[in-house]
């Protein structure tokens, strides 16, 4: 009783079993387990430190992995059995690069083998054009030879470009057999097969351009194709554009604009364009169709041998009036000592320019490639 009265008011004094020992409802339970899981926990990580293979016994599976680079298909090709491509790659702003072993090559060699791996870098989309490690650049190294101007004796030098070859294989391949090696043919960038096409090409003795697409004054109405170069888009856009263009083929002394008024009359835009250009070592082919294009001035400071089309033959795509539209470069020859005319792809086109060709007097005219003229245009 006294007991009772002196325990504190509110609260039950707890009653011991008969043993005397604290009942089991009153052990810390919390702490208990609190305890066995930090022996779990030491127990696991002990044999993850101890332990060579915690996860030994389990299933395992074994997969070889290749560690050498996979062979790019392009330097498989152009690599000479006895001397396979070495490549490393090397970091860039632009497109992942590989540079392939440099191979000397004299020019019969080049005329004959194809494209000279080192007037290229293989990038992820294809091989893109650059200046050979020795300084020779693609406007020289692929330019067919040619009469000089002071060598031509007062001949009148004549060239005429095909554009819009390779869209069709079967009408690319007519140009190739009908005309003659001194016309110089220009390929849009999305034929299916290009390369073999402009194989052929070099092969037969054709100086090769490179189409591309510049943004008219009325796009996106009229449209010259994917990867346009467009105005007011940042430069490194236009740029990489430009790579994927300049890799559809390889063997090429430049690029011939395809439409871009609006394009070429933007400083600010065509400056970044022509610099690379310059420093690829191609030369560019205005189309003439603008009479606001500022390529003229960016190519004279960036070194891009430069020509200007005078007149294009087939706006009447009919055989009289090609024929007469071809005489009257002929007389603008006579006029200024040489004239540059472009036609399209046309089967009529073709042959007309091929009956012209042959008939043509030698002794007052010289029908030569574009590159002749271009480097005329680049002294002025």
């Amino acid at each position: 009783m006294t007991d009772e009265l002196s325990a504190p008011l509110g609260r039950k004094r707890r009653k011991n079993n008969k043993s005397g020992s604290p009942s089991p409802m009153a052990w810390p339970w919390g702490r208990i387990g609190a305890a066995l899981l930090a022996l779990i926990v030491l127990g696991v990580v002990g044999w993850i430190v101890l332990v060579d293979d915690p996860l030994g016994g389990r299933p395992v599976a074994e997969a070889p992995v290749n560690t050498q680079p996979v062979e790019n298909p392009v330097a498989i090709e152009l690599a000479s059995p006895s001397e396979p491509a070495q490549a490393t790659a090397t970091p860039a702003d632009g497109p992942s690069i590989i540079t392939l072993s440099d191979i000397p090559a004299d020019d019969d060699e080049l005329a004959a083998a194809g494209p000279n791996r080192d007037l290229f870098e293989m990038t992820e989309n294809g091989p893109l054009p650059r200046v050979s490690p020795s300084g020779l650049a693609p406007h020289e190294a692929y330019a067919r030879p040619s009469i000089s101007p002071a060598s031509a004796g007062g001949r009148k030098l004549i060239a005429v470009v095909v554009s819009g070859l390779g869209l069709s294989e079967a009408t690319t391949r007519e140009a190739i057999d009908a005309l003659p090696g001194t016309v110089t043919l220009a390929f849009a960038p999305y034929g299916g097969n290009l390369t073999a096409l402009a194989d052929e090409a070099r092969a037969d003795g054709h100086e090769l351009m490179l189409e591309i697409p510049l943004e008219p004054f009325d796009y996106p109405q009229n449209d010259p194709g994917p990867h346009t170069l467009l105005v007011d888009q940042p430069p490194r856009d236009n740029l990489e554009k430009l790579y994927w263009l300049l890799t559809r083929m390889t063997g090429y002394t430049g690029v011939l604009n395809h439409m871009g008024a609006r394009f070429t009359a933007s400083a600010a835009d065509f400056a970044p364009v022509m610099e690379e250009l310059g420093l690829r070592g191609l030369a560019y082919l205005d189309d003439g169709s603008s009479n606001r294009s500022v390529a003229p001035q960016l190519a004279r400071q960036n070194d891009v041998p430069y020509a200007r089309i005078d007149a294009v033959i087939d706006t009447n795509p009919s055989q009289a009036a090609i024929m007469s539209a071809l005489d009257g470069l002929k007389a603008a020859a006579d006029q200024r000592g040489q004239a540059l005319g472009i036609l399209s792809a046309l089967p009529v086109s073709i042959r007309t320019l091929a009956d012209w060709a042959d008939t043509l007097d030698e002794e007052q005219y010289l029908l030569v490639p574009v590159s002749t003229l271009s480097t005329l245009e680049a002294n002025q």
